[in-house]
């Protein structure tokens, strides 16, 4: 007998589901609650760990007030990974930033807000390499200067 191995649209599936229910305020403990699994379930659905069976996707589209059709809308077996805003937006925190960056409408703080971010990110990149740390102001320590652009 053939394994059935989760997949591309499987992790877009669970993409989907994750946006949705984040957007929606709710946690996987709870929908895990509302759909008769556990919350460790849900977790895997998300990560594309699992397939979502059609009745359990029929369910969880329920509790999301979604159609089954939009969490598979704009399917591309190209999608891979943080290329794909759908995964970008999963990502845990990640709505709330962007909500946050939308509620602000001043394109200096929104300019700042970006930059900031990207330092953080930047940071933790060259400090988990070992490297040089950067400051908030985004200047390597120790000297020296970052264009801008």
């Amino acid at each position: 007998m053939a394994t059935r191995k989760s997949g591309p649209l499987d992790e877009m599936v669970g993409a989907k589901i994750r946006l949705f229910r984040t957007n929606r305020g709710m946690s996987q403990s709870l929908l895990a609650e509302k759909i008769g699994v556990s919350f460790q379930q849900v977790q895997k659905y998300e990560k594309g760990a699992n397939r979502v069976g059609a009745s359990r996707l029929s369910q969880i589209a329920a509790v999301l007030g979604i159609s089954v059709g939009e969490l598979f809308e704009n399917t591309d077996n190209r999608i891979a990974g943080l290329n794909s805003p759908v995964q970008m937006l999963a990502e845990p925190g990640a709505l709330r930033v962007l909500k946050a960056y939308v509620r602000t409408t001043n394109p200096r703080v929104r300019l700042s807000i970006a930059r900031l971010v990207e330092s953080i990110a930047d940071r933790s990149q060259v400090t988990s390499a070992g490297g040089a740390r950067l400051d908030l102001a985004g200047r390597a320590e120790g000297g020296g200067s970052r264009t801008r652009g």
